[in-house]
């Protein structure tokens, strides 16, 4: 399980033009099973999301599907962690 978390890099009216295209992204991954939870940071800089991958690259390589990614408006950082204790009914997301 990967947590994902992007920072804006140019200003929220260049984040707001492809805003829309993020969402369909979003979506796509979602219904994939990868996405598990996203949503903006605040203060609004960036946003966190929880992924599921095999592995690291994989990981890597839907990023890189995302626009703020192609468009170079945000910097990602992908943390690794591997849930030890969760609350009941999270296990169908590991």
């Amino acid at each position: 399980m990967y947590i994902c978390t992007l920072t804006y890099v140019k200003p929220i009216t260049e984040v707001e033009k492809y805003l829309s295209q993020h969402i369909d992204y979003l979506e796509d991954y979602y219904r994939s099973g990868h996405f598990i939870a996203s949503g903006p940071k605040v203060p609004r800089t960036g946003g966190v999301i929880i992924c599921r991958a095999e592995n690291k690259e994989q990981a890597l390589a839907i990023l890189q599907k995302d626009p703020f990614y192609i468009h170079h408006i945000a910097q990602y950082e992908i943390i690794e962690f591997v849930p030890s204790k969760y609350t009941d009914g999270f296990e169908e997301f590991i």
